[in-house]
C-alpha cells in the first residue's frame, strides 16, 4: 500500500474544498485515464494528475487554477522573430 504524507493530503483537501458550493461546467479525462480536467461556470480549473515516481509508485497531483483578481492588469509579452 502506498504512503501518502500529511503535507500532500492537506494541500489535496484544500484544493478540492476550493470547488464546494461551485456548479463543473465541463470534466474531461485523458484517453489513457491519468488526468481529469474539471472547468467551473465561474473560471476555475482544477487538473487531477496521476504521475508514476522514479520507483513506480503512483502519485496523486492537484493543480487549481483561478482567473486572475484584475484581468486589465495582466502584463503582455511580445517576442519578435528573428
Amino acid at each position: 500500500m502506498t504512503q501518502v504524507s500529511f503535507q500532500d493530503l492537506r494541500r489535496i483537501a484544500d484544493s478540492l474544498a476550493s470547488l464546494r458550493g461551485k456548479s463543473v461546467a465541463a470534466a474531461v479525462m485523458r484517453s489513457d485515464l491519468r488526468q481529469l480536467r474539471l472547468e467551473t461556470e465561474d473560471g476555475l480549473m482544477m487538473v487531477l494528475t496521476v504521475e508514476i515516481d522514479e520507483a513506480g509508485r503512483p502519485r496523486l497531483e492537484v493543480d487549481v487554477v483561478r482567473q486572475p483578481e484584475e484581468p486589465g492588469r495582466q502584463l503582455e509579452v511580445r517576442f519578435d522573430a528573428v
